[in-house]
């Protein structure tokens, strides 16, 4: 009887902590914006074969570094020469990096069906591959601007949003978080730039973000080398009690990781202790 509700009573536990353990990631590969260049490759040419190559070097190079880029050189450079990278979002775990670009990758091969070039981003990572260089070249192109409601301009959560937005543009790094109250900001720059380039970058973001997007409540400005966003707790931020909410907020959610990890902590223990009792004294 035992060796019959003891297999039972693991599956359902280790179903149990694969919900836990599910519920305390998030989402990583919802669309915001891809685009393909004109030019198209001839099918199984010796370009297909080196695209291809490259897309799987960026898939496997994602399982140990969040970013990475890579030239394919074929028999004749000047024809089957081809340039790629990918990027994660600076916060993503390995495996959710490695995850998020094999999802991009794959959309790219149904939404650049046969191109010379194309680009993702999703929200978690970014691909991009051409057969023009554009390794190590700065653009500020704007490819992608979302701004959230305005419901009337509020200057106090408009100065506590530039604020933010400006310790964005004053940090170091490739990838920058910052915040104040309800208004959380995050920017990135892809890899390949160097330190001046990223700053220029981030800073040209920024200022279109601002100007752009006035008063909203959040706002999102990508550039085709990095981009800058931000977002607020609510749909208005409220200057006369934010701090005192976010404080709240904060401290729940941090009670329900701690919560959720205790859980977990303690049903792995539980099951060691069950699979130990199940199978014996002879360890079978």
């Amino acid at each position: 009887m035992a060796n019959t509700i003891c297999p039972l009573i693991l599956s359902v536990l280790l179903f149990f902590l694969f919900l836990s353990s599910s519920s305390l990631s998030s989402s990583t590969d919802s669309f915001l914006y891809g685009g393909c260049t004109q030019e198209k490759y001839t099918p199984n040419s010796p370009f297909e074969s080196n695209l291809n190559s490259l897309l799987t070097s960026l898939v496997n190079s994602a399982t140990y570094s969040s970013y990475n880029n890579f030239t394919i050189v074929g028999s004749t450079p000047l024809d089957d020469v081809v340039y790629g990278l990918y990027q994660c979002r600076g916060d993503l775990s390995m495996p959710d990096c490695a995850t998020c670009v094999a999802r991009a990758v794959s959309q790219l091969g149904s939404l650049c069906s046969q191109t010379c070039g194309g680009a993702l981003q999703l929200e978690g990572c970014y691909v991009k591959y051409d057969n023009a260089t554009f390794l190590g070249v700065e653009d500020k192109t704007v490819v992608l601007k979302k701004c959230g409601s305005s419901n009337g301009y509020n200057p106090d959560a408009m100065t506590v949003r530039d604020g933010v937005l400006a310790g964005l543009a004053g940090s170091g790094g490739p990838y920058r978080v910052g915040g104040s109250g309800e208004i959380q900001g995050v920017a990135q720059c892809v890899g390949d730039l160097s330190f001046e380039e990223c700053q220029d970058c981030v800073s040209e973001a920024i200022k279109r973000l601002k100007t752009d997007c006035g008063s909203a409540d959040n706002g999102d400005l990508f550039l085709a080398k990095c981009y800058a966003r931000y977002t607020t707790g609510g749909s208005h931020v409220s200057s006369k009690s934010h701090n005192d909410k976010s404080s709240s907020n904060g401290e729940k959610t941090f009670a329900i990781i701690i919560g959720l990890l205790a859980g977990i902590a303690i049903l792995i223990i539980f099951i060691a202790f069950l699979r130990k009792i199940c199978e014996g004294p002879g360890g079978k």
